[in-house]
């Protein structure tokens, strides 16, 4: 079921902006979402209305900023099915998120200790755990990929990945590049058997489709408001409370503690306790409202849709001699961002006259270098769609494509 896109997009004044004479495709919210009025609406209005620090003022509008500000945790609890909405932490996006579990959680592992990710990870969910295994002496182990871009599950299995050396794994659930659905579940699974804990990155997964954190296995899930409609400058960190209540603050200062001593200090129970400092209120605020948008709309809804097109993107892309996708070129088990190459072209020249023609895509490695190496790219070229995205807009795409690379490498013209 295709959603109606017009009365969506009616939400989005930029995505009426042209380019030179060319109308703007949006094909770029892996990177960053566009925002619907009433996200935009709702932040002005706070900041015009309701502005005070939260949790410290105790007048009208910090009361006012505080209720508002929890609501929003309620809400995005509720969104992701957490149990209760002190497991939500915020952060300032969803690095941030994911260098708080690793830390944290970091500070337990010790020589011997392996944490274990993937070759398909953004940068964000390698870093950390490659920062936190130099400074403990753990080991970091990662999956490889078989080459239609999913995780080699048999070579892990031969190789003994996890076991029982094993305390953290960590995995994308949709991977930015390749679009890939990793098996969460079953990696979950396997992670508990052997007594370790699961981190999942849901930065690609959780705007696009319906997660219920109470069924997918994981004990952590980071993601950010920007993907999914909301404003910049906020993450979500959302982790079972147990776990959380035993874990050490990563930041220190304002708000996340219970007593402060010259000698020492007592720290506030989750979430609190990982929230130091004046937090983005209005972001929060904002995401609460995006939050509201998505569910009105329906995250079945969405997801079919992004399906439907990721089926007709894929079919207009594989036609065109000299393209080369990288990941599955079929939609089955797979997300919306399609990443590609023009041979004979650079990604930068790709998305500079694609620019020139009103479609706005990524070149580059996007975050994920050590993928690109794998498969034997320097870079490469990335369209990715959303709830307000249309078949019209994606045969702006390949028409486009068509140009570049008669363009470019016209001895590659069908």
């Amino acid at each position: 079921m295709m959603l109606d896109t017009n009365l969506i997009r009616a939400d989005f004044p930029i995505l009426r902006r042209r380019v030179g004479e060319s109308p703007l495709a949006y094909l770029d919210s892996a990177n960053t979402s566009q925002k619907p009025r009433q996200v935009v609406d709702a932040v002005a209005e706070h900041y015009l209305q309701h502005n005070a620090n939260v949790a410290r003022a105790m007048h009208l509008l910090g009361a006012e900023a505080t209720h508002a500000f929890e609501d929003a945790r309620g809400k995005v609890a509720r969104f992701i099915g957490a149990p209760r909405p002190e497991e939500v932490v915020f952060t300032k996006n969803a690095s941030e998120a994911l260098n708080l579990v690793a830390n944290s959680l970091g500070a337990g592992l010790k020589p011997g200790d392996e944490v274990v990710i993937s070759v398909m990870e953004h940068h964000s969910n390698i870093v950390p755990w490659q920062l936190v295994c130099q400074r403990t002496g753990a080991t970091l182990r990662w999956f490889d990929i078989t080459d239609e871009g999913r995780l080699d599950l048999e070579a892990a299995e031969r190789d003994n990945l996890i076991n029982e050396r094993t305390k953290i794994v960590s995995i994308t659930a949709v991977s930015n590049v390749l679009g890939t659905h990793n098996p969460v579940a079953l990696l979950a699974e396997k992670a508990h058997a052997v007594g370790a804990l699961m981190v999942v990155d849901g930065s690609q997964s959780v705007p696009h489709e319906a997660t219920d954190v109470s069924t997918m296995g994981a004990d952590f899930l980071a993601f950010t408001s920007h993907k999914m409609l909301g404003p910049t400058g906020l993450g979500v960190l959302w982790g079972r409370y147990e776990l959380l209540a035993n874990m050490p603050p990563f930041l220190g200062g304002g708000e996340m503690i219970e007593v402060v001593e010259m000698e020492r200090s007592t720290y506030a129970a989750p979430p609190h306790r990982f929230e130091a400092g004046t937090p983005p209120i209005a972001q929060a605020v904002g995401l609460g409202v995006a939050v509201d948008y998505l569910s009105r709309i329906g995250m079945d809804a969405i997801a079919e849709h992004e399906h439907e097109l990721t089926k007709y993107a894929l079919g207009k892309l594989t036609s065109i001699d000299g393209l080369t996708i990288l990941g599955p070129t079929v939609a089955v088990d797979r997300g919306s961002a399609i990443s590609f190459n023009l041979e004979g072209v650079h990604p930068h020249d790709v998305m500079q006259v694609l620019d020139s023609r009103g479609v706005a895509i990524r070149g580059g490695h996007h975050c994920a270098r050590p993928l690109h190496k794998r498969l034997g790219h320097q870079s490469s070229t990335r369209a990715s769609s959303y709830l307000y995205t249309t078949p019209a807009e994606i045969d702006a795409l390949a028409d486009a494509l068509v140009f570049t690379r008669d363009y470019f490498a016209p001895k590659l013209k069908g």
